[in-house]
């Protein structure tokens, strides 16, 4: 079979839509802050961009909301459209234009269970679709070069010129249009005026792809949760959630931890309390920068550099596999 991303034949960039501020509307173009996301279809997205010499574009909607009402129902579906367009011979890679506030989460989600060498690259925006100078079509273009680009691999987040690896990007601002960052590992590299610059090696796919997510008709999610600790914190939270039971049991619990992964003393009495009675339990720092570097004696596991949110994505999928 001809590999058409390493020839000259006509190769294809999908782009899969999934709502967001990128797709949102707002009734005034001064207003950016007081739209309705997820309104504009990922084909009207597209709508003037030019794909690079040799590239076709193909547009398929998977979902339409606004990220922070992001499912794990919607990642399974948008995982397995991944694997299907990836799998294709002529197609050189796969665009998710995807909203914000979860954008880190879906990334991190996709690495961990996509295991093509094909570049999957979310991009968003900050503005909406209707706002005077909007930011997504730039992020769209620069997104389908880097997924068009022979030798890209892993999952990346492009926006607002960077490129960002999957799984260390995280959104630091809450309203700047270069709202994100990668910690002390910082971007893969930028996209400028078309041509991709790399300051380090592209990410490489780190998907062990968990059979269930793509065969099982129908999958039960096991519940993690996430508490914090803070001055003045307690048990209480881990408890309530360990007594609330029902069809949904608690299974896994993910600690954003102060520092080097320190608890409050009476949460981390909670917590071992509930890991004696089954519950997996993980430590994740809430800092934004660094990892936990784990101490003889520790009792209870660390995620390392994973934030508690993606140390949640991970946890749910040791529990699902």
């Amino acid at each position: 079979m001809v590999n058409s991303s390493s020839s000259g034949l006509p190769r294809r960039v999908v782009v899969l839509g999934t709502g967001g501020t990128i797709a949102g509307r707002a009734a005034s173009s001064d207003d950016n802050i007081g739209y309705t996301a997820a309104q504009v279809s990922v084909a009207d997205l597209l709508g003037d961009i030019e794909a690079p010499a040799g590239v076709t574009l193909e547009a398929e909607q998977v979902a339409q909301v606004d990220s922070k009402d992001m499912s794990f129902a919607i990642w399974r579906q948008l995982a397995r459209r991944c694997a299907h367009w990836l799998a294709q011979p002529d197609v050189a890679g796969v665009v998710i234009t995807h909203g914000t506030d979860t954008i880190e989460e879906t990334a991190f989600f996709l690495h961990s269970v996509l295991a093509s060498s094909k570049p999957v690259v979310l991009t968003c925006a900050m503005r909406p679709a209707t706002a005077l100078s909007p930011d997504g079509p730039q992020n769209v273009r620069d997104a389908i070069g880097v997924a068009a680009t022979r030798g890209a691999s892993g999952v990346t987040v492009v926006c607002a010129g960077a490129i960002h690896s999957g799984v260390d990007i995280q959104k630091v601002h809450t309203y700047r249009l270069d709202a994100f960052a990668s910690g002390d590992a910082g971007p893969v590299g930028y996209v400028e005026e078309g041509e991709v610059r790399l300051v380090r090696p592209w990410p490489q796919g780190g998907g062990t792809s968990v059979a269930k997510l793509f065969e099982a008709a129908e999958l039960q999610w096991p519940r993690v949760e996430i508490v914090m600790s803070h001055a003045g914190a307690n048990g209480a939270v881990v408890e309530a959630l360990r007594q609330a039971g029902g069809p949904d049991p608690l299974r896994g619990l993910v600690l954003a931890t102060t520092g080097n992964g320190t608890l409050h003393h009476a949460l981390e009495a909670a917590a071992l309390k509930a890991q004696d009675a089954g519950i997996a339990v993980l430590r994740a720092t809430r800092c934004s920068n660094g990892r936990i570097l784990p101490k003889t004696g520790d009792l209870l596991r660390d995620a390392g550099e994973l934030t508690p949110v993606k140390a949640r994505i991970a946890l749910v999928l040791e529990l699902l596999g």
